[in-house]
């Protein structure tokens, strides 16, 4: 990190956290590193909290292509995506002192809703009912119509995040080397007149795939973003293809994904 000095510190203004910042923010002084108060002035972004607090850091500052994100986690969480823990300063110290990091890029999902605005994802994207009935979707991979869907909704993730909601309903843990989407289904109904893959499957990056939802009374869904409901009041179709964009994330080099995924599920 020695070409990247200005530091933006993204967490919640809490009383605990406040004070344990302050730490941090003398120890990056320590060691030559700027802290900014706008983010726009910074070229490393760091999230404190945990996950939430990752996604939170990336989907405020606006997915930024031009600088490093790095996350520390509160002892307690879940941090797939953060490499360091805010008790352990020494950790932090070597990262600094002895370039002992790996830079990650990690990538993201466009959202397209009705041909219209496009939206990021880092983890996932969901789909569900918006009322207390199951609805329908038809599913196109590129120009294949692949199937029709009834029930509580979908998910699309990134392989970065396959590892929470996605795996919750039983799809794959996916190395966040492969480009690639996972599409899951959320209680789908399997009848003579529905019938689906009933399975989650992975697309390439290089795919597209599109879903039509069918206006019978239930078209005003909840899309939520990664952790953020989208406010849209009208819904016909929404398209998803791997962005050309990616985030650039901090790995320790004794911290892989594996190493992760081991420690919080087994």
């Amino acid at each position: 990190m020695t070409n990247r000095r200005n530091v933006y510190f993204f967490y919640k203004k809490e009383d605990d956290l406040v004070e344990k910042v302050a730490s941090l923010v003398e120890l990056a002084k320590q060691h030559n590193f700027h802290v900014v108060n706008d983010q726009k002035d910074a070229n490393i972004i760091v999230s404190i909290g945990g996950d939430g607090a990752f996604l939170q850091a990336v989907r405020k500052t606006n997915f930024r292509e031009d600088c490093l994100y790095a996350g520390i986690a509160i002892p307690g969480t879940i941090s797939l995506y953060c490499d360091f823990i805010l008790d352990d300063t020494d950790k932090m110290i070597q990262a600094m002192t002895e370039e002992n990091i790996e830079v990650r890029k990690y990538p993201l999902i466009d959202v397209k809703i009705d041909s219209d605005t496009i939206f990021h994802c880092l983890n996932e994207c969901s789909i569900r009912s918006g009322i207390i009935k199951t609805f329908v979707i038809d599913v196109h991979i590129d120009d294949l119509h692949f199937e029709t869907f009834r029930g509580d909704g979908m998910i699309i993730a990134t392989p970065t995040g396959s590892t929470a909601y996605n795996k919750s309903v039983n799809g794959a843990v996916v190395d966040p080397m492969l480009p690639c989407l996972q599409v899951s289904e959320l209680a789908s109904v399997n009848n003579n007149l529905y019938r689906t893959l009933g399975s989650s499957f992975i697309l390439s990056g290089s795919r597209k795939l599109k879903l039509n939802i069918v206006q019978d009374g239930n078209d005003h869904p909840v899309i939520g973003m990664d952790n953020e409901a989208l406010s849209i009041s009208h819904v016909k179709e929404i398209e998803f293809g791997l962005s050309e964009k990616m985030i650039k994330t901090v790995k320790l080099k004794d911290n892989s994904f594996w190493e992760k995924v081991k420690r919080t599920f087994l």
